[in-house]
């Protein structure tokens, strides 16, 4: 069996520190994922990410803390207004400490998030994060997954505690949503400059995009200075939904394109994880480190309460990455604990 030699090349200029370029993604995105030079890739990634990071796993967490008909009208997610199914509810602030406490209360959290809808009551954002901070653990991170916002704002969110935000302009956005990617693109300049951690993904992957497409979307992500997480995100094939007749990605087509996001941001010293949803043990054996615990609303499931369904607990979590071969659980930027199959 052969390795054709262009990803020979790729692959030993990423093992002496080299991340490769938009062609060079382009190249190693085009073949498919049941390929030897795939396989190669995904080995590779997952080798040099588990000697950056030391082996250590990471699990975040994130509260839906409401639903609505949404004006992203996004033809993958199952609130966007025109096709939801769902009406409107919120959880109240009892409910989402309650909620936090217990995701937080082992300690064993890296960063907590909280998710509205595209529109948002910021005053109301800004209470709960306030609340959250007084009560959850200090060395856990609060991180936020909202719609556009200014820099006022964000400078708001900062001093009450937020540490990150989760934003992107996603795969065809104002294609395939109602909302412009310049605008998207505008917060996540503004969250760098307000000095937040950005969180990143290629996201919502469907079988219809172009090596040409992932490429430019995950190279985003360098941007700006880089992002604190970059990932690899599939969209959910859900029948009631507009995307639906498109399908869906294998985990393994999504295990290739985490390698490729891994591989890309080698060299980029500001990104500290690498993440891979719905979580797998295919990407978490492809470069990925860090898994996503889920409760309340979620864009992806049409239960009202994703944790009875899509959404893991932290014990899951934890098995998946003792399972994946990590040794570690990165905890706070300053310390870990180990893992293990009894923990």
């Amino acid at each position: 069996m052969k390795i054709e030699k262009k990803i020979l090349k790729i692959i030993d200029r990423a093992r002496e520190g080299y991340s490769p370029n938009k062609d060079e993604c382009i190249h190693m995105l085009k073949f498919n994922e049941f390929s030897p030079e795939s396989a190669l890739i995904r080995a590779t990634a997952d080798s040099l990410m588990r000697e950056r990071y030391g082996n250590e796993g990471m699990i975040f967490a994130q509260i839906g803390i409401e639903i609505a008909p949404c004006p992203g009208k996004c033809g993958f997610c199952v609130f966007g207004e025109g096709h939801t199914e769902f009406g409107e509810s919120s959880m109240t602030d009892d409910e989402i400490l309650t909620t936090a406490m217990s995701f937080t209360e082992s300690k064993e959290l890296y960063a907590l998030f909280l998710m509205t809808m595209h529109t948002f009551d910021f005053d109301r954002l800004i209470r709960v994060v306030n609340l959250l901070r007084h009560n959850i653990p200090e060395e856990t991170s609060i991180c936020i997954n909202i719609g556009d916002f200014d820099l006022a704002q964000a400078r708001d969110l900062k001093a009450e505690g937020v540490a990150g935000v989760y934003h992107l302009a996603r795969l065809r956005e104002g294609i395939d949503t109602s909302l412009d990617p310049n605008v998207r693109k505008k917060s996540v300049r503004i969250i760098k400059e307000a000095g937040l951690d950005w969180y990143y993904c290629c996201e919502p992957i469907g079988p219809e995009h172009t090596p040409e497409e992932l490429a430019e979307q995950i190279l985003y992500g360098r941007e700006n200075g880089g992002c604190f997480q970059h990932s690899a995100m599939s969209r959910i094939c859900i029948p009631s939904l507009p995307l639906a007749r498109n399908g869906q990605i294998t985990d393994l087509r999504l295990g290739q394109i985490t390698a490729v996001v891994a591989l890309a941001m080698l060299d980029v010293p500001a990104t500290k994880t690498i993440g891979v949803h719905e979580p797998n043990f295919i990407g978490l054996t492809s470069g990925a480190n860090t898994i996503y615990a889920e409760t309340g609303a979620n864009p992806r499931d049409t239960e009202k309460e994703t944790s009875g369904n899509r959404g893991r607990d932290i014990a899951e979590c934890k098995r998946m990455l003792y399972e994946s071969g990590f040794s570690r659980l990165r905890i706070s930027p300053w310390d870990h604990l180990p893992l293990t199959g009894s923990n």
